[in-house]
């Protein structure tokens, strides 16, 4: 009896870790969900490009961790607005693909006619190439939840994301 009630035991612990394994597997997937911008899928090489060159050249603003500058929500002095967060916390996943990419490269005055803003246009300073990979790479950091609701604006914006 003993023998026989081991041995339904050691079938149930198998199964049950069988289970938890595959839910694992399950979650991690889900987790991994693909970053694609302007509707096309991202690789890790673009990312990695991207956190080099936002590294170098949003993280001084924006901050290393994508945190933004302190109390970013209230103007300076001359009336401009302090950068934004790029996680989850700010606005950005706010604006589609589409409306990212003409941003960086054209600056905020760029896109809107009269805005003065203390970012500068990066279309003379990184390729299409480097802007892509650094919007990639910040939406690489979004939660599932982010991506969606950007992925949502993105195609009502006429692309994809």
């Amino acid at each position: 009896m003993r023998r026989k009630l081991f041995f339904v035991s050691a079938i149930v612990v198998s199964v049950l870790s069988a289970i938890g394994a595959f839910a694992q597997q399950e979650d991690g997937k889900e987790k991994s969900q693909t970053v694609t911008f302007l509707g096309q899928p991202v690789t890790s090489k673009q990312i990695a490009l991207g956190q080099r060159v936002y590294g170098e050249y949003c993280a001084s603003c924006h901050g290393a961790s994508l945190e933004g500058q302190p109390d970013w929500k209230r103007r300076l002095e001359n009336g401009r607005m302090q950068a934004p967060p790029h996680d989850e916390t700010g606005h950005t996943w706010h604006h589609s693909d589409q409306d990212l990419f003409d941003i960086t490269k054209l600056g905020v005055g760029g896109v809107v006619a009269g805005y003065e803003s203390d970012m500068p246009a990066f279309g003379d300073i990184l390729s299409d190439k480097e802007i892509t990979a650094a919007l990639a790479f910040i939406k690489s950091t979004w939660p599932e939840r982010q991506r969606d609701v950007q992925a949502r604006i993105s195609a009502k914006d006429g692309g994809a994301s």
